[in-house]
């Protein structure tokens, strides 16, 4: 049956996309400690559909600032995939990177926001990788684009992208623990419906 909206997917769906989050994870804790030069792991990711207001609660407080690396896919899937930075998350990256610390975000210089920018597109491709590896399919991403804005603003964005197919969001959320520190982990990935559709198809049958 042609799904309308996330809230369509089944169980066996939604563990077809925990598949995807845990060999994304492993892609990024591997390329992560490599960028960092210490290593890096990965809690397994909890794979959830909310809706815009729960999506806010659960990632923070909607007024707080936040940073966020968005791309936009393309080709055989198409929609929006988006990573979230805490200034925690933003330091420790900077620290080991460049040698020192922030304690707001308009204090992030052009190497920060380059150094930010990387890591959200190394979790950002681990993902799509991992998608396009199961479902066989072939997908392009767009420059990653960084902006900082309150929670609440971050989010808006994807909804309105995609607000006339659906009001949920797709969340996959984890935890990096980097020598012993746990540090949150937020990615959303935003396939439109047409895609999802087309995407389960292809991960079911590949990995029934």
């Amino acid at each position: 049956m042609k799904m309308k909206s996330y809230d369509d997917m089944n169980y066996m769906e939604m563990d077809v996309i925990r598949e995807v989050g845990s060999i994304g994870t492993g892609n990024a804790a591997s390329a992560l400690s490599s960028l960092l030069g210490t290593q890096v792991r990965m809690v397994l990711p909890q794979v959830t559909v909310q809706d815009f207001n729960t999506a806010l609660n659960t990632v923070g407080n909607p007024e707080s600032i936040v940073a966020a690396v968005m791309v936009k896919m393309s080709q055989e899937i198409n929609g929006i995939m988006l990573f979230i930075l805490k200034l925690d998350l933003i330091n420790d990256i900077i620290g080991r990177l460049l040698d020192h610390q922030i304690e707001d975000y308009t204090m992030l210089g052009e190497m920060d926001i380059s150094a930010v920018n990387e890591v959200g597109n190394i979790m950002i491709s681990s993902f799509v990788n991992a998608l396009s590896g199961l479902a066989d399919v072939e997908v392009s991403l767009s420059v990653p684009e960084i902006a900082v804005n309150m929670l609440g603003g971050i989010l808006s964005v994807p909804m309105a992208e995609l607000g006339y197919q659906t009001d949920k969001l797709m969340m996959i959320r984890g935890k990096f623990i980097i020598e012993g520190k746990e540090l949150d982990s937020d990615l959303l990935m935003l396939p439109d419906v047409e895609s999802l559709n087309y995407l389960m198809k292809k991960l079911v049958n590949n990995n029934g």
